[in-house]
């Protein structure tokens, strides 16, 4: 991943397109938390904590961790202006290190798309989870007008499910749930939502 493009977005990530955008997950992402109470959250890939800090009232603990120091920092800065006690951030990239960290649920919000290697990193995910925990993805759906080095050009659903299944994962649902206007590289795309058990 390029950190550093992250690095420079960092203080301005927060515009309103994607807080906007943010807030269409938030809601699709609270319908999987039902009963999540006595639960922790890890969101990696968590950048300024736009989708999981809105998330914090629904779990015990949540642990945002981005690969982008000053994506940390600005999530941090939320946290403490907010007086949120339950949220913790760890500067950390688990492409480049094995994680010593364990949650009940794994939250992947547009982040897999950056990630090269989308097996490695499923497995990562299934390593951190506890027995019969819950990993959630939201990414775009595939999209034959993108095209770029850097980012995947979103998933098939059979795709992931097949990658999903292979890890370990078990009862794998996706469906989409959002379409929307230059969302994905300034081209119109749709969004999946993917929930599955360890």
């Amino acid at each position: 991943m390029e950190n550093n493009v992250f690095e420079q977005l960092a203080k301005k990530y927060d515009t309103e397109d994607r807080v906007e955008l943010a807030k269409v997950i938030v809601d699709e992402v609270r319908l999987e938390l039902n009963n999540s109470q006595s639960k922790s959250l890890i969101d990696y890939g968590s950048g300024t904590g736009l989708i999981s800090l809105e998330l914090s009232d629904l779990v015990d603990h949540i642990m945002l961790i981005d690969s982008s120091k000053q994506m940390t920092e600005v999530a941090e800065s939320k946290i403490s202006q907010r007086g949120i006690t339950n949220a913790k951030v760890l500067y950390s990239d688990f492409t480049q290190e094995t994680p010593e960290h364990k949650a009940d649920i794994v939250l992947m919000s547009l982040v897999l798309l950056h990630i090269p290697d989308t097996k490695k990193i499923l497995e990562e995910m299934f390593n951190i989870l506890n027995h019969g925990g819950k990993l959630i993805i939201v990414d775009f759906d595939k999209n034959d007008q993108i095209n770029h080095p850097k980012v995947h050009n979103g998933f098939s659903h059979e795709e992931l499910r097949k990658i999903l299944s292979e890890v370990g994962f078990k009862s794998i649902e996706i469906k989409t749930f959002h379409y929307g206007n230059r969302i994905f590289m300034n081209q119109d795309a749709s969004m999946f939502i993917s929930s599955s058990i360890k």
